[in-house]
């Protein structure tokens, strides 16, 4: 994991997200890539969070090559060797972003937050059900890879007893306006100063990171 970039303290308990324990309940927003997530951490005032901190977590390990696209590498083995590669891939991926997780929680820890859940940006493809036909179609590959990290990240959100809410991103938007009772320009305008006290980059990855992840945030905080 690398580019920690910030961690700010967010001040105030209102708008519903009352401190655990003293702490203040914080949540994660993920924007998966091949190889790579944005991760992003927003805490406070369940109308208006603050986002504390934001980094790049890498899932990949370099001593794996095929690591960065497990399934286009194994598009080109027969299928038990396939599976091996894939399964090797997927279980690196989870355990980096175990480590990253774990690290991230108990440094909020640290700073006074408590982690209540993550939010993780989905895709719009489905998955086919075996990897047979996953690897016999060049678009279901497409859509395995993304796959591949986003289970990766719901699966070390579960580890770490993470309530995990998973958004398509096409729908993120419209599913933020309609939750949040925040017209969708003024919550895109809204969005884009989150990240003004944090500094660049602020882009596409973060906002939609940051969004999801205050989904998160709220969801977990109506369930407690």
């Amino acid at each position: 994991m690398d580019a920690r970039i910030s961690m700010r303290q967010a001040t105030g308990s209102k708008g519903g997200n009352s401190p655990v324990g003293g702490k203040t309940r914080a949540a994660l927003g993920f924007r998966a890539h091949s190889g790579w997530t944005a991760l992003v951490v927003v805490a406070g005032p369940l109308r208006s969070p603050a986002v504390i901190d934001r980094q790049r977590v890498e899932l990949v390990d370099s001593a794996i090559p095929e690591a960065k696209q497990p399934y286009h590498a194994a598009a080109q083995l027969d299928l038990r060797e396939a599976e091996k590669l894939v399964k090797r891939c997927a279980d690196k991926a989870e355990s980096l972003a175990c480590q990253a997780l774990r690290e991230v929680i108990e440094e909020l820890r640290k700073k006074g937050h408590e982690v209540v859940g993550c939010g993780i940006l989905l895709g719009s493809g489905r998955p086919a059900t075996t990897l047979a036909s996953t690897l016999a179609s060049h678009a279901m590959i497409h859509t395995a890879e993304g796959e591949h990290f986003r289970n990766a990240i719901r699966a070390a959100s579960k580890r770490h007893d993470l309530s995990v809410t998973g958004v398509k991103e096409r729908e993120l938007l419209a599913r933020g306006s309609a939750e949040l009772r925040i017209h969708a320009d003024e919550l895109e305008r809204r969005v884009s100063e989150m990240g003004r006290p944090i500094g660049p980059p602020w882009a596409q990855d973060q906002k939609h990171a940051a969004l999801v992840g205050w989904l998160a945030l709220v969801r977990a905080s109506r369930q407690s």
